[in-house]
Order: structure tokens, then sequence, then C-alpha cells
């Protein structure tokens, strides 16, 4: 017996049995299933496609011969029919068009009629020193034309689907294309490039026993529910293929040594593919894992931000419904104190004075509290009301508003501004006021003798202004400075000791409006009793 035949042999016996185990285990995996009907058929005429080509290469009667290579063209055309309806249910139907699966099934049972009872496609054979070769008729143009066609509609069938189904079916996809592809490479190694090599069709038959490879990818993509990626699968087939080849060539090899080494490079290499596909498996795994912790940290993240838009909702609401029966009170207030439903006793009128101080300056805290809000989640979008202000003017409106709580404490108040008038800047004007009247505020409050001195200057190369409050007070310690105004409710030592009241979220309100300005604000200070300094920084736009 020759090589050729042997090798022959050896690979039909393997496609036979691997094709029918693949055949009997997609079909058992679900029967009601129609993909799997549909691949069982597929497979079980892919086996007697070679099955009928190895009997017309190996039968020495040309008679016999050409009847077994007629019946291989002929179950090639039903292959087609069978495939081409799979294309369509696998691995989600899609919407069909029926007139051209009438024309499929047609055109393949006529190509199935004129393989098997004409000469238009195989009009003899002929036999050759490795077995018998077949010899075309007319007609061949009118097989291979058609079945171009039907590999076209294949794939225009997987691909269109690729592009619209979810990414566990087009791993499915991918899977049968990877089939695809290797058989296709081998059909063209061994039925165009040996052919032209050797000027022979005798390895031809290898490019049909490749047709394992896709039924392998096909049967793995409609069993198993989860798939490795590609990178692990061609991996194990590279092994599988080296491994077919290596198992194969002790049966070649002229003498017994050879024999001998080729089997030990066969054994040795399936110690290599072994670690290869399992490291190839635990990088894939690790790539699933990164995979599905990156689509839970985006779900948490998106169910972080939906929860912090309620809150923040809630925070804002919850601040206007406040705010608005706070008004009512405080003009009932002002109505009642001002004697409008009639005269009060002075004890009632004191008790009311001092309800309505409270009242009001828990609407500040509220209007406060809800200003802190605003510019933590807009980040001070949309919220200045800006207008040309000239600073100097505003400051000295502040100073006015301060002057008698300097007084009430003998507290001097010094104010130094440049010579020649600053230019005009786009403020929010009551904003602004605001941080102006927090800083000097925070500088009487926390100064026992001495005073404060403000500072107004422009910095020219910086095109902004500076400016700066400077008290006598009670200063603040080194290690506690990076924190001042970083947080509400954020207050030093000292400062707690000194006013108990105090929140510091004045101070922690300043910063945020002067970098919604595109500012910055900042303290230092050398130490406990030798005062502070507090600076505003802002660009001139």
């Amino acid at each position: 017996m020759n090589s050729v035949l042997l090798i022959n042999q050896i690979f039909l016996f393997l496609n036979v049995a691997v094709g029918c185990l693949l055949a009997f285990w997609v079909f058992s995996a679900n029967r009601q299933e129609k993909v799997n009907r549909i691949f069982f058929i597929v497979t079980i005429l892919m086996v007697l496609w070679t099955i009928f080509a190895f009997l017309g290469f190996s039968t020495k009667e040309p008679q016999k011969a050409l009847i077994w290579y007629r019946l291989n063209y002929g179950v090639v055309a039903l292959f087609f029919i069978v495939s081409y309806f799979f294309s369509i249910y696998f691995p989600k139907k899609i919407a069909e068009n029926r007139f051209l699966t009438k024309f499929v099934v047609v055109l393949c049972f006529l190509l199935f009629l004129i393989s098997v009872f004409s000469n238009l496609i195989i009009s003899g054979v002929k036999e050759k020193e490795w077995g018998t070769e077949i010899i075309f008729g007319e007609g061949k143009l009118f097989y291979y034309i058609p079945i171009f066609f039907l590999t076209f509609l294949i794939l225009y069938n997987l691909f269109k689907k690729y592009f619209i189904l979810t990414k566990e079916e087009r791993l499915k996809i991918q899977y049968v294309l990877v089939g695809i592809f290797v058989f296709a490479l081998a059909n063209l190694i061994f039925n165009i490039g040996f052919t032209f090599l050797t000027d022979s069709v005798q390895f031809s038959h290898f490019g049909d026993y490749s047709a394992i490879f896709i039924l392998g990818f096909t049967a793995l993509a409609i069993v198993k529910r989860e798939l490795f990626g590609i990178k692990v699968i061609l991996t194990e087939l590279l092994v599988g293929i080296m491994g077919v080849v290596l198992v194969v060539l002790p049966f070649l090899m002229p003498t017994p040594n050879l024999k001998i080494l080729t089997l030990a490079v066969f054994l040795l290499f399936l110690i290599f593919g072994y670690y290869l596909v399992n490291a190839t498996h635990k990088e894939e795994g690790r790539r699933e894992e990164a995979e599905r912790m990156a689509v839970q940290e985006r779900a948490l993240r998106l169910r972080t931000e939906r929860l912090t838009r309620a809150r923040d909702q809630f925070i804002l609401s919850s601040q206007h419904y406040f705010r608005t029966p706070l008004t009512s009170i405080i003009g009932f207030l002002e109505m009642v104190l001002d004697e409008s439903y009639g005269k009060l006793p002075e004890k009632v009128k004191e008790k009311l004075g001092l309800t309505s101080r409270s009242v009001l300056e828990l609407r500040k805290r509220i209007e406060e509290s809800l200003d802190i809000s605003q510019f933590q989640i807009r980040k001070g979008k949309g919220i200045l009301s800006l207008e040309e202000v000239r600073v100097e003017d505003l400051i000295k409106n502040v100073i006015e508003e301060l002057k008698p709580q300097a007084k009430e404490k003998n507290l001097y108040l010094e104010v130094s501004f440049p010579e020649n008038p600053l230019p005009k800047m786009k403020l929010d004007k009551k904003r602004m006021f605001m941080v102006f009247v927090n800083l000097i505020d925070n500088g009487i409050k926390h100064t026992l003798k001495g005073g404060i001195k403000l500072f107004l200057e422009y910095l020219k190369d910086k095109n902004s202004i500076l400016f700066s409050v400077k008290d006598t007070g009670i200063g603040i310690p080194k290690e506690e400075l990076p924190f001042i105004g970083q947080m509400p409710f954020e207050r030093g030592r000292k400062a707690k000791e000194l006013t108990p009241l105090g929140k510091g979220i004045g101070l922690y309100l300043s910063r945020l409006v002067v970098e919604a300005h595109g500012g910055k604000l900042w303290t230092e200070s050398e130490g406990i009793g030798k005062g502070s300094v507090f600076y505003i920084e802002l660009p001139v736009k």
C-alpha cells in the first residue's frame, strides 16, 4: 500500500469517527431545536462526501470509481442546500427570501441530478499510479459557478447577522467563520498549491478532510453556552493540527530509528502543547474577568450617578420647600412687629423680635446651604449673575456695613486701596459682596484686640486683583491651615473656643464662589496668637 493511500485512510477514519460523534453530540444536546437537526444532516452529508471521495480515489475499477466520484459531487450539491438553511437559522433565524430559498433548493437538486446521472460534470476517470483521477465533462463550469454563488449566499447570511446580533451570538458566528477559513485555506493549499507544484491531484482529498474543522467549530458554537475567545480556539487549533501531523509522521518514516525519533518529538509536543493551551486559557480567563469587572464598574458608576442626582435633587427641593414657608413667617412677623394688627405689649414685642432675628438667621443658613448645593452640583455653571463692577466700590459698601461691628469691639478697620482706579470686572455682585462680608466679619469675630487691615492691589503681570484681610486675632496652627475653608463645618480649634456657635459654612461657600469666578482663596498664619491673612485673587476679564 502506498503512503498517500495510507494517510488518506487515517484521515478518513478520523473524519468519519469525529464527524459522527459531533453529529450525535449536537443532536442529543437539543433534539427539538431546528439548528441542531440541520447540523446533524450537514454532518452526515459531509461524512458521505469524504467517504465517496476516498472510494473514488482508491478504487482500481474505473466504472466503480466513476460512480463514487459522481455520488461525491451529488452529495456536495445536497450539502449546500442544507448549509444554506443552516445559515438562515444559525445562531438565530432571520427573515428569509422565500423565492431565493426555492431557487436554491431547485438549483441544488438540479446539480445533484446532472452530477450523478449525466456526463456533463464528470465524464470519466483515469488511472494513476497513486489512484484514480477525475476527467471533467464540458459542463464543469455549470457546477462550480452555482457552488461559488451558494457559498457567497451562506457567507452573506452569516455576515449580515454578525453586525446586528448580540456579542455572544457574534462569537458563535466567529467560530463558524474560523472553521470555514481553515477549510478554505486547506483547499487552497492542497487543491491549488500542491496540484500546481506536483502537477497531480493526488493530495486534493486532504482539502476535503479539513471540512471536519467547520463541523468542530460549528458544534462548539451550537452546544457550548460560554465560548472562549478566538485567540484561545486558534491556539488549540494550531496545537491540534501540529499534533495530527506529528502523529502521522511515524507511519511514514522508512526506518525504525526515525519512527522512534518522530514519536519522541510527538510526545514532547504533547507536553509543550498542554502548557501552551493551559496558559492561553488562563490569559483568556483573566481577560474575561477584567471585562466582567469593567462591566460591573460601569454599572456601579451609573447607579452611583443616578443616586447622586436623586440626592442632589432631594437636597435642592428640600431647601426650596423650607425657604418658602420661612419667607411667609418672616413677613408675618414683620407685620406683627410693625403693629399692623394692633399694639403689642413690650414684653411680647421683645420676644417676637428675638424670634424674627432667629428666623432671619435660619433663612440665611438655608440660603447658604442652597448656594453650596448649587455650586457643588453645577460647579458654578449658570449660577453666577455677572455684571460690570468696580471692586473698590463693592468693598467700601461692605466696610460701611461692618464698621459698627468693629467699633463695638474697639477694633480698627484700615483700608489700603491703590492710587489708580482698578479696571472694572465682571462679577456676581451679590455673591462677591457676601464673600467680602464673610472674610472681614471672620477677622472681626476672631480678633480680641488690635484690628483688621484690608489691602487691594492690581497684579499687572497676572492681570488680576489681589484682596487680603489681615487681622491681629487668635491665629491658626500651621497644621490646620490646609483644611480651613475646604469643607463645610470645618473650623480651627481656637475658633471653636472663641465663637462656639459658628458653623464654618461662610468660608467654604466663599471659596466656592471665588473659584466659580476663576479665582482662588487661601489662608496664611504664623500660628496661634499671631493673626491670620485671608487672600482672594480674581482674574480681570
